[in-house]
């Protein structure tokens, strides 16, 4: 690469870094929009899993995984699709910011399968923690992330990236925070590595304010391929 081209590389890093949100406004329009989600119905005969108190994200897990050594963190490419094989999650990515309200934009609702990238964070891969969300049901049934309280520690998530590449991420700890209590620095916060939080609605339910929190599942990137 030459000078010239690797002074271009960095100034539009820099760029994205100068557009990305602070992390204490993510905190909170993640927190309330999707907490709410506006439209999780939650109407079903057996609601989405919760997370086991044992899932807990544990800060001591060797940032390795199973795979040893960490990779190092990828440059920036925006994701196209997000698979977690224990629970059979396959879906498209799509970038979604924030909308008029300030809330982050959930992918449409009328399609079950989809999830969300939010731009405001770095794609998954980069150096810091980025955020993949997306519904727990809609009006039809389950959705894409319905089965996110299921998972395991160990259980990896895998994120097909526009640049060719699929970064792998192994959980660590699945959890759900009561919207009114969220520890947005402990979610959110850069561990120095490459992390990922899916999250979706969790917590209890009812029909005049929907669910009361969020599943957030925690996860670093332990392989590139």
């Amino acid at each position: 690469m030459s000078a010239s081209e690797l002074a271009a590389e960095l100034a539009e890093e820099e760029e994205r870094r100068k557009k990305r949100a602070p992390w204490g406004v993510i905190v909170l329009v993640l927190l309330t929009g999707l907490a709410l989600i506006r439209n999780g119905s939650g109407e079903f005969d057996v609601g989405p899993p919760q997370p086991a108190s044992a899932a807990a994200a544990d800060s001591r897990t060797a940032p390795g995984g199973t795979f040893g050594r960490a990779p190092d963190p990828l440059p920036h490419s925006v994701p196209d699709r997000v698979r977690i094989p224990s629970i059979r999650v396959d879906a498209p990515v799509l970038p979604v910011g924030l909308d008029a309200e300030g809330w982050v934009d959930a992918p449409p609702p009328e399609d079950p399968n989809l999830a969300g990238w939010f731009t405001g964070a770095v794609s998954p891969g980069e150096k810091g923690t980025a955020v993949v969300v997306g519904h727990v049901d809609n009006q039809q049934g389950p959705a894409v992330f319905y089965g996110l309280g299921a998972l395991k520690k160990g259980n990896h998530v895998e994120v097909a990236r526009q640049d060719g590449k699929t970064a792998a991420f192994e959980i660590y700890g699945i959890e759900v925070f009561e919207k009114n209590n969220f520890p947005g620095d402990r979610v959110y916060g850069s561990k120095g590595t490459a992390e990922l939080r899916v999250i979706t609605c969790g917590g209890g339910f009812s029909k005049q304010n929907g669910y009361d929190g969020n599943v957030v599942v925690f996860a670093r990137l332990v392989e590139v391929r």
